[in-house]
């Protein structure tokens, strides 16, 4: 029987036809971009083709905004530390209690050891921020708002646009991390107060260990990486032309996923668990999300040992509990959301993408049911609590 793969936030299947764009780039046309020599020609061509496509996939007005990184998490490092560099008297930064880590641990990083004042704003029980609490934060201290556009464990999405208006209200810098919402929500960055952003290339069908930071023309910016005049002078080392070839050819697929079928996926998901398992949740914003995320939070079971029954019925998916010293724990969103202590520890993400298909969600719609009542009579809360 085949895998159901229910797990795209994490990673997405390399599209074919991403793949057979690499493939020239890692036989016969292998030379550096930056070569004069007929042999760098067809790699620095492919540079310029891919550039655009990301360009337009996130609707930026030119490819010179666009900077090649190693991924999503270069891209958020790289706009932080620049954002600091580039007016030293200010030393505040403005995000949210539900980053991705790449995000939260720099910020850590850069409190404990360097003297910066992070303000994590909070989310209400539905992952929204808590937008008077956002203004309260700003002032004429801060350098830098760097807040997620969609949330990679529940799927909500922040208004960032407005949010980044209110940044530039005291001159501060705005940031988006935007690896969950490239390929799966409508971007357009020309016109906006965006000034940088975040894409990666393996959450829409592209290779891993390739993404980019866009780059608002004019905004001030410091290298993470020095030593070469690669992506003008931005980010030095030679280009990886076949991860950024492939990164270039998904971007340019992205705009014909059918996001209203996923979205249908979804809710048919979610209705089936609901109707056949008592005390389940669904955590997020339910009236702005993901289109291919459902979160849900199963009563007196564990996650991990809820992916892990799935995992031996063939089908991935992830959790939102992390584990730390022996013990499980819940995610910092599900701590942030205060999702309660018996749900948090049995919160599951479902992540769908252009490949799942309606026999998938009802493979899982039947295998699920009979996982969560044999783990809730394993409960010490006693199968009884979930009647």
């Amino acid at each position: 029987m085949q895998p159901v793969y229910l797990d795209n936030n994490a990673t997405t299947r390399l599209a074919p036809d991403a793949l057979q764009a690499m493939l020239p780039f890692l036989t016969q046309d292998f030379g550096n971009p930056s070569s004069m020599h007929a042999m760098g020609r067809a790699p620095a061509r492919a540079l310029i083709g891919a550039r655009r496509a990301v360009q337009a996939l996130i609707g930026a007005a030119d490819d010179a905004e666009i900077v090649f990184t190693s991924g999503g998490t270069e891209a958020n490092l790289t706009a932080i530390r620049s954002a600091l560099a580039a007016d030293p008297s200010r030393r505040e930064i403005v995000t949210s209690a539900v980053e991705h880590p790449a995000v939260l641990a720099l910020c850590d990083h850069l409190e404990r050891a360097e003297g910066v004042t992070v303000h994590r704003i909070p989310v209400d029980t539905e992952g929204r921020l808590e937008l008077d609490a956002f203004r309260a934060a700003l002032s004429d201290r801060v350098a830098l708002v760097t807040l997620m556009w969609a949330n990679n464990e529940t799927g909500t999405v922040f208004p960032v646009e407005g949010l980044a208006e209110l940044a530039h209200g005291v001159g501060a810098l705005f940031h988006t991390d935007a690896v969950q919402a490239a390929g799966k929500l409508p971007i357009a960055v020309k016109g906006t107060d965006i000034d940088m952003l975040s894409v990666s290339a393996h959450k829409l069908h592209g290779p891993k260990g390739v993404g980019a930071l866009y780059l608002r023309k004019g905004v001030p910016f410091q290298p993470l990486l020095r030593g070469g005049k690669q992506e003008r002078g931005r980010r030095a080392g030679t280009e990886n032309i076949a991860g950024i070839v492939g990164f270039g050819r998904a971007a340019e697929l992205a705009p014909a996923v059918d996001l209203a079928h996923i979205a249908r996926l979804r809710d048919r998901l979610e209705a089936g668990i609901i109707a056949a398992v008592p005390k389940v949740r669904v955590l997020g914003d339910l009236r702005d999300r993901l289109a291919n995320t459902s979160c849900l939070a199963f009563d007196f079971a564990e996650g991990e040992a809820i992916l892990m029954r799935l995992d031996r019925a063939g089908i991935a998916v992830s959790t939102g509990a992390a584990c730390s010293s022996g013990a499980i724990e819940p995610s910092h969103v599900m701590r942030a959301m205060k999702v309660p202590f018996t749900a948090a520890h049995g919160a599951i993400r479902f992540s769908l993408s252009r490949d799942t298909t309606v026999p998938e969600i009802d493979r899982v719609i039947e295998a699920l049911p009979p996982v969560i009542a044999q783990l809730r009579a394993l409960s010490p809360f006693g199968a009884e609590e979930v009647r």
